[in-house]
This record gives C-alpha cells, structure tokens and sequence, in this order.
C-alpha cells in the first residue's frame, strides 16, 4: 500500500533544498498530507528562465499602459508645479555653453541693414543672416569652419531648414533651406555627414530654385516634414502662400512658384471705409504644420489661431478660425474671471500636439500671462479627426495656469536644502500668478517640456528661463497620491544672462510609445534613448539644457542628502513620490552606474562617486520591501501558499530595471532579411551591434552588483540565508522572494549570452550561415526574437542550429573548428557548452578520417579518437548529430562503434534506467516512464539501421575471401558482438521486438544471451507467440525440462487455445520432461512429468467429453455451440466436468475415468457408475430396437476402459466386474451369440488367468443369485472354458502350464467338481479331455 509523499518530490527552482522547516510550522503537516502528494505547485513547473520572462513582460506591459497625455489633463484647470530651490532635484540643468565664434562677431560688425540668427539644434550647427549673407556654424566645435550662402541679392528676412519633397532631389540632399529675401525665395539644397568627432558636416548647394515676394517681406516659413510642402507668409497681411517646386518645367507649371492660399479676391481691390484712426494690420507671427493629422496652425498677431487642412492634392483649406474672443469665452466656462485670461492678454505661441501623442488634444497656445492652452479640435458630431478628415471645431479642454510666487534663478542656486516647493493641495488653484507675466516667447516639445522666456525688465532686455517637465513617476503611479492632482510637473528658474534668439531640439524628438498610451514615459526609455537636449542660441552663445532623468535626480539627491544621517528621509521622499518600486529600480540603476551629472568643466560624466555609490547600495538593499503573503488567498487549498506570495516591491524594481535595459531588443527580431540594390541577399540587425553591447555591458553590471551583495539582499543569498522563522509566513514568503529573485538572476546570465551570441553570428559572414539553413529553420530565426532566444527551448534549438551551421561552414572553409568553438564556448556558453566543442571536434574527426578512405590506418586513428570524444559527451548529442555520425560511421564501415554510440547516447539519455522500470512494469499505458523508453529508441532505430546496412554489405563483400576472413566480414563480426553482447536490456527487448516485428524469428532464436529468456519469459505472459518461441529457444538450447514447464504453463494458461492445441502442449510437454539430460535434478523432472500427466488425463477425459457433446441429441442446436465452446477452451477441473457435464449426461464411462484421475477410490461409488454405464448402455441399446447387440455395446465399452484405466485394481475391479457382467448376460443376453463373451472381455484386455479364475471359482462356491441350483452350470461352462483358454495360453510359452503345479492341481479339482454338478454335453466332453490332459502333465 503506497501513501503519498510527506515532501516534494522535486525541489522548487531556486528553493532552498537543504533548509529545514520551523518544527511547529513544518510545511508538510500530518493532517494536509493527503493533499500534498497530489497539490502541485502550478507555477514550480515553470522554468526560472521563464518565470523571469514573465515578471519582465509584466513590465513592460505595465510601463506601456502609462497614461496619455488627454487622461491627466483632463478638462478643467490646474496650476500643480514643483519649482525646484536645489539642483539636486531640477528636472533640466545646464550642461554646456557654445560661445559664437569671433569670425561671426566680425561679420557682424559690417551689417548695414538687418542680422537675424537662428539654430539648426538638429544638426548642431547655428546660422546668422548678415543683410544679404547666411552663415553657419558647427557650434559644438571650439574653432569651427563657416558654411556660407552669399547668392541672395537683397536683404535676408527668415531662414527655415525644411525636409525636402521626396523624389525631387538626390539622396544627398537631405534638408532645404528655404531662405527668404525682400524680393524672393530660395531654395538651398543642404546635405549632411558625420565628422570623426561625431559631429555634423553640412554642405550647402545652389539648387537654382526661387520664386519671386516682392512686397511681402516675408517672416514666417514652416514646412511639412512628411510631405515636403513649404508655407510662409509675411508682414503684410494674414495670407498664407505655399512654395511649390519640382524637378523640371512642365507645360503649365514653373519649376518654382508660389500659391496664395487664403486670398479672397476681391480683398485686395476693396477701399478702406474705416473712419478715424487705422486698425493694425493683422499678420501671421506663427505657422506649425502637424503632418500627423494633416493640418497647418496659423497664430496671427491678433491672438486669431487658424486651422488648415493640407489636402493630399496640395490643397489647403481654412477649416476652423478662432479668435481670441472665443478662446476666451471656453476658458469663462472653466474658472472664474481672472486678470490672466482676459482680453489684454495675447497668445504669444502655439505648439502642435501630434496624434501620436494625444489622440484628442490637438494644440497647446501659451499666452503672454504665462498661461498654456490645452485645445481640442473635433470634426462632425465631436468625434475626433483623423489625418483623412478635417476638423470642424476648436475647443479649449484645459488650462494651465502659473506658478505661485515670483521665484528667480538665484534663489535655486543658493538653496541648500533639498525639499521642493511642493505642489499645493489647497482646493483653490491660484489663478492669479504673475510669475510668469509677460511672456515673451514659449516653445513646448514632447512630451511636455515647457520652456517660457519671461522679460522681468523690458530696459534690461534680458530672458528669464521657466522650464518644467512633466513628473513622470507620479503621473505613472496615481495610485500612490492621496490627493490626485493634474498634470504634476516639475520645474526650475535659470538665469541666461542674455536675450534668447532661437530654441531648438538638439536630440531626437522623444516618444516612448507609437501610440499616446505610454507615449510620455520617460522613466521607461532612461537607460534606452538619448536624453533630450534642448539648445537655446542668444547674443552670447548656445546654452544646452539637458533633461534629467529621475536616475540622475536621485544620485544627486543621495550626494547632497547629508550621507547616512539623511538617507532614510531622502529615501522615504523618493518613496512616497514614486513608490517602493520605482525607488528600488532607480537606486539599483544609480548602483550599477547609470547615473550621470555635469562636471565642473562642463562634461557628462558617469556618478562613479564611492559615497553616492554606497548609498544607492543601501537604499536598494534596505528599503526594498518585504514579499507579501495575502493570508485570505491561501484560504484556498488548491493554491500552494509559495504560488499566492506577491514578491518584494525589490523585485519588482530589479524586473522593472532589467525590462527598460532590455525594451528596445526584447520584441525584435535578431536577423532582418534585405535585398541590396543590387538585387543580392544581405542580412542586417534590427538593432545596432553598438547598442547591443551597450546592453550587454550593463547587464553584466547588474549581475555583478547582484553577486558582489548577494548575502546582504534578502531572498537572493540563498540556502546560505537559513535561519529560524518565527512562522509558516515567512519561511513561504522568503522562499517564494529568493524563487523570483533567483530567475531574474538566471534571465540576465541566459540575456547576456543571447547577446553574446548574436555578436558572434554577425562576426561569423552571417549571410552565408543563414543561407545554410533549412527552409523550416529560416523561417524560424526570421521570426526569433530576442526573448525568444533567451527564454524558450525553440530559441534554443534554434541557436543550436545557428551554431552548428558556423561551425559546418568553418569547416568547410578549412578554418580551424576548434577555435570558432572554444570562442563561442567562452562568449555564450548556454549556446554553445563545453560538449558543443567536443561534439564539433569529434565531427571534424570524422571528417578528416573520411578524406583518406575507409581502409586508411589514418581514418581509422581519426574514426577511433572520434568514438572516443562523442562516448564523451553522449548525452548532450543531439538526434541530428547521432544520426549523422551513424551515417557517417557506417559510410566508413565503422559498424561496431556506430552501434557502441548508439548504446551510449540510450543509456545517457536514461541515466535512472526508467524505461526498465517501465518494461519491467508490464508497460503501463500513461505512465511517464514510457518517455524515457521513447528516448532511447530513436537511438535503437539507428542500431537496426546498422544491422540492415550490414546486411546489405554482404552483397557486396564477402565474409570469407579464400578461406579466410575478410576485412569486411571482420567488421561485420565486431558489430554482431557489440550486439549479442551488450549488458543493455532495454536495448535487447527492444531489439527481439524488432525481430519479431519483422519475421526474424529465426534470428531471435539464434541470439546466445541471456536476455533471451528474460525477454521471452516476460512478453509470454501476454503474447502466445512469444511463449511459443520460448519453448522452441529452450528445446534449441537443450534445455528440455525448461522447455516442459512453459508447454505445462501454455496448457494451463488463459490463452484463447483450442483444447485439441493444449492437449498438443501436454504431450511434448510429457516427451521434453521424459528426456534426460545431466545436471537435471530427477525429483523436479519426476513431479514436472506427473503434473504434466495428471493435466494430460484431464485434457484427454474433456476431450472425449467434447466429442461425446458433438453427437449428443438431447441438447438444441441453439445451446450445442455455446457448450461445446466452454468445453473446447481451458481445460476445466474434474469437479466441474463430472458434476456439470458428465453425471447428468449419463457419460458414466467418463465418470469412471474422472474417478481415475481423481484418485476417487470409493468402491460403492465405482461399483455404483459400473452397473449404471451397464444400464445405461443396455437402456440406449433397447430404446434404439438393438436389445440383442446391447452386450456388444457393453464389451466395447468395459473392453475400452479397461485399456484407459490400464486394469487399475480400483476402477477396474475385475472381481466385482466379472459378477456384473455375468450377472447381466444372464438376465438379459440369454441368447447372445457368444456365450463366453463375458470372459473374452478380460482374457482380451488380458487380465490375469488367476484373477479371472479366482473369481469365478468364489461365484461357484458362493451359490449366489442368479447362479443357484442348476444355474451353476453356467459358472461351470465358464471356469471350463477359461481353463481350455489357459491351457492353451500356458503351453505356448515357456513355462509351465498354469504357471505352476499347484495351480493345475487345482484346476484339475476344479473341474473335477464342475463335472459331479453339471455341464453342458459340449462343455462336460470338453472337460474331461482337459482334466485328462492336465493329470497327464502331473504325473
């Protein structure tokens, strides 16, 4: 009786096998033991390296969910800022300052009429127009080379770089600039390159391409990025014209021109009616064209904001105009009346939001009060347009107001402390803030980055900078806010010095997301984009700000927190901002050195300070949670407590760290497939091989942070870790903790070989290997991601497959193979072990053997060596590499040591010996072992493949050449050896069902091994076929008593046997166990033989009982079968034949042998069946008319049993017989033909004279009825008639006449007496001739 096991049968991944649980909280208890042998664990099946996955995915699902920029803002107002007193927390910092190089300055010095400067932030390079001269400048470089444009004849009035028109120009030319004069405008072709240094080389190209604008004194140029289309207006009117150009002339279009879009007609011809003094004239001071949605914005100097829509046809059309009136009026309906918003107010700047990063919110317009605009465009019915539909309406959806107080950048230089000027929880917004009243300018970049250039002093002229951005960590997590606010943002004062001329992004525009979920993330792409950089060009130079990602912040927090002392408080604020998460994923960053800061010399430099390095350690270490055990869920006993546990916020700060390092690779595929312009096949990464390793390294950081603190992070050290718990909780808590930690820890080894192993393959002439592949396989690695890779078996398999084809083309290419191997070994070992190399070498071995022949002395040293290693490294052979170095092998005629590896990959892949079990077992269908079984056949297929070869060989070599053995033969035999010799049983059964399977009994019954026997001993418990072979193997090998026990058993067995075959069975049963062979032990073979008997006799009396049944009248036809059918089968024990079938069926002659083999010795019960088989037959005979032939029925019959039962004294008591029979001619046979027919009956069976005589003699005497008075003649004719017979018999032989005598005196008496009683006339003359014989004899 089994029970179920007390412990888990496998240790959890990771867990602590050896750690022991508290006494009083064991894990596996006395009354949950029933449960614990069938609840499993779901989540202990899953791999660590997949539990890891997981927990990433997870990640990086929640980080995608970020909300967009229209769910935080909402519609309303808000004033929610966090000005920052200290650099530590500042959301921007200075990090450079580009002067203007001298050359411009004297330049500048000679202008006559106008200098207007401006930024190409892009490319890193600024331009300043000197009356009717452009030049630009790299001012990233110390001595930088003019760029000049000098062909413009009249005065330069703007200067806008714009993306050109796809198709028009050559490649080359990748940006235009559109520069504008008083009296025309021209197209300059501009292309770029990267310098060593890595900064930008322009070129600029005259393109011959200008339209006249004379009288518009252009000011005010954009252009659409996607389409190439080009607007401008001027400063004298609203109008918005769009430069068209293309590659040539046609028949009714100019190569260049200009297009009015807005121009009424009849305007410019209408006098002027107005009375009094002049109204200003409204113009365009702002153009912003959002190819997302395929609209141009227009800001006029009247605060008037114009929506175009840009027709596909390169239309444009006036969709929406909205005064400031109605701006107004939308923002009434939010707040109450404010002097911010009011008609003296104007709207100084408006700023596109794309589709990509709001899908409602369309523009932000900034006033000159300082107040953002958040508006929304709709189109027909308030549903949102798309870049197919034009808008129909604008409405304001939020308003952001100022910040409080007047704050300046003095006072954040001064500040020491590191609190913010927290956002305000009061109910009331402040609506009435002037701090950043008036302003001048305002630029907005995504995903919400606010730069506002305030003037304090109009004389002075100088720009106070606002810059804020928004507080991702808690906009991420609103959750953690006990009092939800819009919009949070972090911001700070900064002092310029100067008048700001231009701002422009230096880095790439920032997205996080293709979609606005997610999109402004900017804690999810840290360690994976560029921070963003802004340059802002004035009088004096070009000043960088540079964003700061929260990993910055919070190194710079830690340095300036006052050390030990303050770590707690600096932590504990990070934390309630952020959660325990986020601050553990940031410290973990700072301590694996993501950090960055500007130096004093203006550099950016990693944090590599020992101090800020520490913290980070603690803070990691020491504040990041507990795992937490929800005790209502463990409720459920279905559930394993370890599997409800919820892991540290520590660990969700390492997966959440691992997931922004990995984000950019994990989804991509690792090959993407190109077509050259030439038409040939080229293979790229979908990735840099720069940004790969970058990930590599810092992945190999964190794995070194994680080794160098593993006994100090809880959960991670280990069974190390062991201690006393003080309840169940936390011993499950902790194991479930050190199970997540611990598959993140093997996520980041399997990352960094993955990686490893892709810099290997595009080292490796990628094409080529990629080409080798098979088609399936191709197709596979075309769709193989990185997390792929890295975390599943096909990734795996598939590497493995990559691997084998860079070896097979070095190998090809004569390269050394073991140094490809060894390189790719030490660089991603889970993509290529320690065994790869040896497997590679082993093939190389192989290889080479096979370039000298087969019959090389060289081949074989190579084909040996080649054994010998893959004997090695066996079990990690794949099926594909066995099957090949088989092949290979038998190619060669290497048949034993095809046969050898075979054997050896079987019994590595089965190192438990499972699959014996299984046989052993019966084979159990279900049961798990069967596996291992199938494993090691696919490598038994291969050994039958080699015996088919070999026997194919023969054909063509002989085994014998000249009498002697040929080498081919020779090899045959070695094979054959392996074969019949190896102590593999698995191998052996499975090979016999091989045989067997494929009608080579003969070879089965040829094989000298002891696994033989065994093999057929087992199968012949359910196969007849197999038994019958067994017998036939044992009578082969002369083992004759063996051969007796399993045809005894096949009698005796359940098998569907006619009774005719088990009869068969027992009688060679009975000659095997008759012979006699040395070394049998005569007292087994004597009780084999008579249980082999017994069963015979058995078999033999149901045999006849069948027959008999087959002519039997008194059963119907319809139950005759069935009847027959359960006789013809098993043979049926001599209780049920005689009580069921024959006593009832009157067979008493089958009676009387059943008392034989029973050993039934009752006289009165064999007396009794005796006189009814007489009756009985007697009966039958009258009712068929055949009364008078009954006793030749009854002769037969006695004359029949007394041969079966061989005249047994007790079945076939002839005194007792001998009475009967007379008895019964007397009554009934009177007048049979023969009178003697009685005595003929024992003197043919051959029964004693003596007995016979002696009986009849005690009937004579006996006087009994019916054998009284007169009727004693008849005895007497009998004993005279049986003396006649033995005299007769006595004389022919050899010795004396009735044996003796003594016996023939008494005879003689005999007769003498039968004569005085009397005889009949032929007896009486009968017996006085033999009495006169006898006493002849006696004298």
């Amino acid at each position: 009786m089994s029970y179920p096991p007390q412990t888990p049968q496998k240790a959890l991944p990771g867990a602590y096998v050896q750690t022991p649980a508290h006494q009083s909280q064991a894990l596996s208890q006395q009354g949950q033991g029933a449960q614990s042998g069938t609840q499993r664990s779901n989540a202990d099946e899953i791999q660590p390296v997949a539990r890891a996955a997981r927990a990433v995915n997870e990640a990086l699902s929640q980080e995608s969910q970020y909300p967009d920029l229209d769910s935080y803002i909402g519609q309303g107002i808000s004033s929610e800022y966090e000005v920052s007193t200290q650099a530590a927390w500042a959301p921007f910092q200075k990090s450079k300052m580009y002067t203007i190089p001298d050359r411009i300055f004297e330049q500048y010095n000679r202008a006559q009429v106008s200098t207007i400067m401006g930024l190409f932030a892009d490319f890193n390079h600024a331009w300043v127009a000197i009356d009717n001269a452009l030049y630009l400048w790299n001012y990233t470089q110390s001595n930088p080379d003019l760029v000049s444009f000098e062909d413009a004849s009249h005065t330069i009035t703007a200067v806008r770089l714009v993306n050109p028109r796809p198709g028009v120009f050559v490649p080359s030319i990748v940006r235009l600039l559109v520069v504008a004069t008083t009296a025309d405008i021209i197209l300059v072709g501009m292309s770029a390159q990267t310098a060593p240094d890595g900064g930008k080389q322009v070129a600029l190209y005259s393109l011959k391409m200008s339209a006249p604008v004379k009288g518009l004194d252009v000011d005010v140029i954009e252009g659409s990025h996607a389409t190439g289309r080009i607007f401008f207006s001027g400063r004298g009117s609203d109008d918005v014209y769009e430069f068209t150009y293309q590659q040539e002339e046609k028949w009714f279009t100019n190569r260049c021109a200009k297009i009015n879009h807005t121009n009424r007609g009849y305007s410019t011809f209408t006098p002027s009616l107005l009375f009094g003094q002049k109204a200003p004239q409204e113009i365009v001071v702002q153009m912003i064209v959002d190819d997302s949605r395929r609209l141009l914005y227009t800001l006029s100097s009247q605060s008037t904001i114009r929506t175009f829509f840009m027709r596909s046809s390169s239309g444009l059309d006036l969709v929406i105009s909205k005064p400031l009136g109605q701006t107004l009026s939308n923002v009434g309906h939010m707040t109450s009346q404010t002097d911010l918003i009011s008609p003296s107010m104007s709207i100084v700047s408006i700023s596109a939001v794309t589709a990509r990063e709001a899908a409602k919110t369309n523009l932000v317009a900034s006033t000159s009060t300082g107040c953002r605009l958040f508006m929304s465009a709709t189109s027909a019915y308030g549903a949102s347009p798309n870049s197919s539909t034009a808008p129909t309406s604008m409405q304001v959806q939020h308003v952001k107001f100022p910040p409080a107080g007047t704050s300046s950048p003095q006072q954040n230089q001064s500040s020491q402390s590191t609190q913010l000027t927290q956002y305000s929880n009061a109910p009331a917004i402040n609506t009435s803030s002037r701090a950043l009243d008036p302003s001048r300018t305002v630029v907005r970049y995504a995903p919400g980055y606010f730069l506002v250039f305030v003037v304090k002093d109009q004389q002075a002229g100088l720009d106070h900078l606002f810059v804020s951005a928004p507080d991702t960590g808690r906009i991420a997590q609103p959750q953690l806010q006990q009092n939800p606010i819009k919009y949070p943002e972090l911001a700070l004062w900064l002092n310029l010095g100067s008048r700001a001329e231009d701002v422009g992004l230096a880095s790439a525009e920032f997205s996080a997301s293709l979609g606005p979920v997610g999109f402004g993330n900017e804690l999810a792409v840290q360690f994976d984009k560029p921070t963003s950089e802004i340059a802002i060009l004035t009088n004096t130079g070009v000043h960088m700000l540079r964003r700061r990602r929260l990993v910055d912040i919070f190194a710079a927090a830690l340095r300036v927190g006052g050390g030990d002392e303050g770590l707690e408080g600096e932590v504990n604020q990070f934390v309630r901002r952020y959660g325990r998460a986020e601050v553990a994923s940031t410290a973990l960053a700072v301590a694996c050195g993501q950090a960055f800061d500007v130096t004093s010399d203006s550099r950016l430099a990693r944090i590599s300070d020992p101090e800020v390095l520490e913290l980070a350690r603690k803070s990691f270490i020491e504040y990041g949670g507990k795992p937490e055990y929800p005790e209502n869920s463990v409720l459920d006993s279905s559930v394993p407590p370890i599997d409800v546990v919820r892991p540290s916020p520590r660990h969700a700060g390492v997966a959440r760290y691992i997931s922004r390092l990995l984000r950019s690779i994990w989804s991509v595929p690792i090959i993407v497939e190109n077509l050259t312009p030439t038409g040939g096949f080229q293979v790229a990464t979908a990735v840099s091989l720069v940004k790969l390793q970058d990930i590599s390294r810092d992945l190999t950081k964190l794995k070194e942070f994680l080794d160098a603190n593993k006994s100090f992070i809880e959960g991670l050290a280990g069974p190390e870790a062991r201690g006393n718990f003080s309840n169940k909780k936390d011993e499950v808590s902790l194991l479930a903790e050190h199970r997540a930690l611990h598959a993140l820890v093997v996520l980041i080894d399997r990352v960094i070989e993955g990686i490893a192993f892709v810099l290997v393959l595009y080292d490796e002439k990628i094409e080529e290997t990629i080409l080798s592949l098979a088609n399936e396989t191709r197709q596979q690695v075309r769709n193989l991601s990185y997390e792929k890779l890295c975390t599943t078996d096909l990734g795996k398999m598939l590497a493995k497959d990559l691997v084998k084809a860079i070896v097979n083309r070095n190998i090809l290419s004569g390269s050394n193979v073991e140094t490809v191997a060894e390189a790719l070994r030490r660089r991603c070992g889970s993509f290529c072990s320690a065994d790869d190399v040896i497997i590679f070498k082993a093939q190389e071995y192989v290889k080479r053997g096979a370039e000298h022949g087969a019959d090389s002395d060289v081949c074989r040293d190579y084909l040996n060596e080649s054994l010998r290693l893959f004997k090695q490294v066996a079990g990690s052979l794949t099926m594909e590499q066995l099957q090949w170095a088989v092949g290979q092998y038998v190619a060669l005629q290497f048949y034993a040591a095809s046969v050898q590896l075979c054997l050896d990959k079987a019994r590595e892949s089965d190192r438990g010996n499972r699959a014996l079990g299984w046989i052993q077992g019966g084979r159990p269908q279900g049961d798990k072992r069967a596996e291992a079984f199938e494993a090691r056949r696919k490598c038994y297929d291969l050994i039958h493949q080699v015996i088919l070869s070999i026997e194919q060989s023969k054909t063509q070599s002989p085994d014998y050449e000249g009498g002697n053995l040929s080498l081919a033969g020779r090899r045959r035999e070695e094979a054959a050896y392996e074969i019949d010799h190896s102590d593999d049983e698995v191998f052996q059964t499975d090979l016999y069902d091989w045989y067997l399977q494929n009608n080579r009994a003969d070879e089965l019954l040829a094989v000298q091994s002891t696994y033989v026997v065994t093999y057929l001993e087992r199968r012949s418990s359910d196969d007849i076929a197999h038994a019958d072979l067994l017998w036939k193997y044992h009578v082969l090998k002369e083992r004759y008593q063996d051969a007796a026990i399993v045809q005894l058993a096949l009698a005796k067995s359940q098998f569907d046997l006619s009774l005719n075959k088990r009869i068969e069975y027992l009688g060679n049963a009975r000659t095997n166990a008759s012979t006699t062979r040395p070394g049998i032990v005569r007292s087994a073979r004597t009780e084999v033989l008579r249980e082999v008997s017994d069963l015979l006799d058995v078999a033999n009396i149901q045999s006849d009982l069948v027959q008999r049944l087959k002519s039997e009248t008194r059963i119907s036809a319809e139950r005759k079968p069935s009847v027959i059918e359960e006789l013809d089968g098993m043979i049926l024990p001599l209780s049920v034949l005689f009580n069921t079938y024959c006593e009832p069926a009157f067979y008493f002659d089958l009676c009387i042998l059943i008392y034989e083999a029973a050993d039934h010795r009752v006289g009165s019960d064999i007396k009794a069946t005796w006189q009814n088989l007489f009756e009985h037959t007697h009966q039958q005979a009258e009712d068929a008319g055949q009364a008078l032939q009954a006793y030749e029925k009854i002769a037969e019959q006695v004359r029949s049993l007394g041969n079966k039962l061989g005249l047994s004294q007790t079945m076939f008591p002839v005194g007792e017989l001998l009475p009967m029979l007379k008895r019964y001619a007397h009554n009934f046979q009177p007048h049979a033909s023969s009178e003697t027919w009685v005595l003929d009956i024992f003197i043919d069976l051959q029964v004693p004279f003596e007995t016979i005589y002696a009986t009849l003699e005690n009937m004579f005497y006996n006087d009994e009825p019916p054998f009284q008075g007169s009727n004693r003649r008849l005895i007497g004719n009998d004993i005279v008639y049986l003396a006649k017979m033995w005299f007769q018999h006595s004389i022919r032989g050899s010795g004396p006449p009735f044996a003796g005598q003594d016996n023939a005196a008494a005879v003689s008496q005999m007769l003498h007496m039968v004569m005085q009683v009397g005889l009949d006339e032929p007896r009486l003359e009968e017996c006085q001739n033999l009495r006169i014989r006898i006493e002849a004899l006696l004298r």
